[in-house]
């Protein structure tokens, strides 16, 4: 069976709960660069792993967003902060 390799557009319904996965070097200045990223929004936040040298952590962040809108602009908040390496 050959697969199309073609993606098809993600189809959610909103509002919903959306995970990130935040990249960056400290894990306490990173969840205080989520704070201020997340404001008054509710939101959970999580150490996901460690590096083997401790250079680098992730963190799973879980918010309600409203619109595909509002999922693009989190996204885009965090991963234009100089401080985060990585968003996924």
């Amino acid at each position: 069976m050959k697969r199309d390799n073609r993606s098809e557009a993600l189809k959610l319904e909103y509002p919903c709960e959306w995970t990130y996965k935040v990249i960056g070097r400290a894990s306490e200045k990173l969840q205080n660069i989520i704070q201020e990223v997340m404001q008054e929004r509710r939101f959970t936040v999580a150490l996901s792993n460690k590096s083997k040298t401790q250079k680098y952590c992730s963190m799973n962040l879980v918010a309600q967003v409203e619109s595909e809108e509002d999922r693009n602009k989190i996204y885009l908040l965090l991963k234009n902060h100089t401080d985060i390496v990585m968003v996924l």
